[in-house]
């Protein structure tokens, strides 16, 4: 297995490197992404492959009066997010555990705003598992994504063929998926680094 493998689903000693690298590496396509997310200060949130934790803690600023929970299908990531937030657990604001998302440990309706960053490249079932997402989202609930790849640019093959198992989706194959899961009010936002943002909202 290639280190760059770890960005899929981090094990070992290379995956304790790469969560790290990435709470880093991410920080800024995750906080221009986050622009185009306007959580209500008392959101319940989930982040999906929610990997170091770097982004939960963000998210735990944005709702002050929230909480967040994050799921990760790798056990080094969970480790590492639950030391990242270890205050908020312990102040009961916010859980990480291990799961997938293809079945979500969560009952319907409990979130107002799920995330997912640079994750959906991996997910296996994309329309099923964004069909996951809408049943844990409330009624008129957000499901956002943040990718640093838009499957416009000619790097983007050079990461599907380093990375066994990845998938970089455009904006407009991600409406597709999602319109097919029953979203609506899909907005994509793009940068010049070739950043990709989407935005939908449970009906």
């Amino acid at each position: 297995m290639s280190f760059f493998e770890n960005t899929r689903k981090p094990v070992g000693l290379g995956g304790k490197i790469m969560v790290t690298m990435m709470n880093f590496g991410h920080s800024a396509m995750a906080a221009w992404g986050l622009r185009f997310l306007q959580p209500a200060p008392d959101a319940r949130v989930l982040d999906c492959g929610c990997g170091g934790g770097a982004n939960i803690k963000t998210l735990l600023k944005l709702c002050p009066k929230g909480k967040v929970q994050g799921i990760d299908y790798s056990a080094v990531s969970v480790e590492k997010a639950r030391k990242v937030n270890a205050g908020a657990i312990a102040a009961g604001r916010c859980t990480v555990q291990q799961a997938s998302v293809a079945e979500l440990p969560f009952e319907a309706e409990q979130f107002e705003v799920v995330t997912a960053f640079e994750t959906v490249y991996f997910w296996p079932e994309l329309v099923q598992n964004f069909r996951e997402v809408y049943r844990v989202l409330k009624p008129g609930g957000v499901f956002f994504i943040c990718n640093e790849a838009n499957g416009e640019t000619a790097k983007d093959d050079k990461w599907t063929q380093i990375i066994n198992g990845m998938t970089i989706y455009t904006d407009t194959a991600l409406k597709t998926y999602l319109e097919q899961a029953g979203f609506c009010k899909i907005q994509s936002h793009k940068n010049k680094k070739g950043w990709l943002c989407v935005t939908a909202q449970k009906r």
